[in-house]
C-alpha cells in the first residue's frame, strides 16, 4: 500500500510518542487537525494503524525469566499444528507463537517469575502439549534492541 510523506510523518511522531493528542501529532507533523485526523482514519481502514495499545512492563512485574522455546512438531497427524497451537494458547504464561517454515515448526515465548516457577511451568504445561518430536529451549540473557519502529 502506497502511503505519502504526509502519512509517514504521521507514523514516525506515532511511534516515537503514540499518546500524542490529534492536534500536537498534528502541529508536529506539519498538518491541521482535521487533516491529520482524517490521514489518521484512512490509515486505520487500509489496515496500516490497527489500533492503540497499553504496553505493559511484566519485567516490572516482577516476572523475571524469558525463554523462547523452538519446537518441531511430528507430522504424522494433520491436525498436528491446531492442537499444539490450541493448547499452547491455553499456557497463560506464553507470551507469543510464531509458526516458521524450516527446521523449527513454532516458537513460544514465555514468561515465568523465577527459575523455580519457569521449572513448573516447563514440566506441567509445556512438555504436556501435544506433537512435540522435539524440543529447544533458549534463556534469555539480555534484550540488545527491542524496536516497533520501522524505517520510514
Amino acid at each position: 500500500m502506497q502511503i505519502d510523506d504526509a502519512d509517514r510523518r504521521l507514523l514516525r511522531h506515532l511511534m516515537a510518542d503514540p499518546a500524542l493528542p490529534t492536534a500536537e501529532l498534528a502541529e508536529r507533523a506539519g498538518l491541521t487537525v482535521a487533516t491529520c485526523w482524517r490521514r489518521l482514519e484512512r490509515l486505520k481502514e487500509r489496515g496500516i494503524l490497527r489500533g492503540e495499545e497499553a504496553r505493559i512492563d511484566w519485567r516490572a512485574l516482577g516476572w523475571e525469566v524469558e525463554v523462547s522455546l523452538r519446537f518441531t512438531l511430528d507430522k504424522t497427524n494433520p491436525r498436528a499444528f491446531d492442537e499444539f497451537i490450541s493448547a499452547a494458547r491455553e499456557v497463560p504464561e506464553v507470551i507469543e507463537i510464531q509458526t516458521f517454515l524450516g527446521q523449527t515448526d513454532l516458537r513460544l515465548n514465555m514468561i515465568a517469575r523465577d527459575m523455580q516457577h519457569y521449572q513448573e511451568i516447563y514440566r506441567e504445561r509445556i512438555l504436556a502439549l501435544p506433537h512435540i518430536a522435539d524440543l529447544d529451549a533458549l534463556m534469555l540473557v539480555a534484550t540488545i534492541k527491542e524496536s516497533a519502529e520501522l524505517p520510514l
